[in-house]
């Protein structure tokens, strides 16, 4: 379990640092901002909100099942192993809304369009850090 938190902590800073590249990335090799077509970013829009979704289905289906399995039987492997799923699933779920805002700055959209992708995807990937499964006695504490 120790080994799987710690790997899952740094592939989740790693994504973290990535999103940030997407942004000095998007910013001094990205097009000057021009006008961009509304469809694709109300297209873009649509799938963030649709993502966004995804990633709390993930979380209610994957990991927390996983965890409260993992809390009552530590050596669960399935149970492990669904509940790394469901972190590294929620993980790319959020690079994906970081990957919409750097699409859209190669597309010619204005910072301030894209940055709302990134900070989406930086934020929720943010919020949904590793945390080791808490046992009922040890929650109930």
């Amino acid at each position: 379990m120790t080994r799987s938190l710690k790997t899952l902590r740094a592939v989740q800073w790693s994504m973290l640092v990535s999103i940030l590249l997407y942004v000095v990335v998007g910013e001094s090799l990205g097009p000057k901002a021009y006008r961009v077509e509304p469809g694709l970013s109300y297209v873009f829009i649509t799938l963030a909100v649709g993502i966004v979704g995804t990633i709390f289905v993930v979380r209610r289906t994957l990991v927390s099942r996983a965890a409260s399995e993992l809390a009552s039987h530590p050596d669960d492997n399935v149970s492990l192993n669904q509940w790394r799923t469901g972190y590294i699933t929620t993980y790319a779920l959020c690079e994906a809304l970081a990957l919409f805002g750097l699409i859209l700055r190669f597309r010619g959209a204005g910072m301030q369009q894209s940055v709302l992708f990134y900070i989406g995807g930086f934020v929720l990937l943010l919020f949904f850090r590793p945390r080791q499964p808490a046992s009922d006695s040890e929650a109930s504490t």
